[in-house]
C-alpha cells in the first residue's frame, strides 16, 4: 500500500530546525550591541546639558554674590567645582559681571565623552548660560 502525504505539508528534514536559534542569536549580538552603545551615547550627551548647565548657574550665582571683586574667580572656581573629570578638560567658560544692569553672566561650553576612549569626542559642543543679579545693588 502506498501512503500519499497530505497536501500543503513540506516533509520533515533530517535535522529539524536544530541550531537555528544559535545562528538567528550571533546575527542579532551586533546589532543589539551597536544599539546599546548608541542608547548610551545619548545619555552621556543629555549628561553633558545637565552639567553645563547646573555649571553656569552655580558660576554666575557665586559671581552675583562676590560682588565686584573677585566674581571672575569666584565664578571659575564654582563653575570647576560642579564638572567631573571627563568633563572638565573641554569646559570653555566665559564669566563676566554685568555693568549697568547688575547682572553676573557665566557661559559654560562642554564637549560630551565619547564612549571609547581615544576619541576627540562629539563635535558638537553643549552651551549653556546662566545669570544671576548682583547683590547689593
Amino acid at each position: 500500500m502506498r501512503t500519499t502525504r497530505a497536501p500543503g505539508r513540506i516533509p520533515a528534514r533530517p535535522g529539524g530546525d536544530r541550531g537555528q536559534l544559535i545562528v538567528e542569536f550571533t546575527g542579532m549580538v551586533p546589532i543589539i550591541l551597536v544599539t546599546l552603545v548608541l542608547l548610551w551615547q545619548a545619555v552621556l550627551v543629555g549628561y553633558t546639558f545637565t552639567l553645563a548647565g547646573g555649571a553656569a548657574d552655580a558660576g554666575a550665582r557665586k559671581a552675583a554674590g562676590a560682588g565686584t571683586h573677585g566674581s571672575t574667580a569666584a565664578c571659575l572656581d564654582a563653575v570647576h567645582e560642579r564638572l567631573p573629570g571627563a568633563w572638565e578638560g573641554s569646559a570653555d567658560i566665559d564669566c563676566h559681571l554685568g555693568g549697568s544692569g547688575g547682572v553676573a553672566t557665566a557661559r559654560v561650553s562642554l564637549r560630551a565623552p565619547v564612549l571609547f576612549p581615544g576619541f576627540a569626542g562629539l563635535p558638537i559642543p553643549v552651551v549653556a548660560t546662566a545669570g544671576a543679579p548682583v547683590e547689593g545693588r
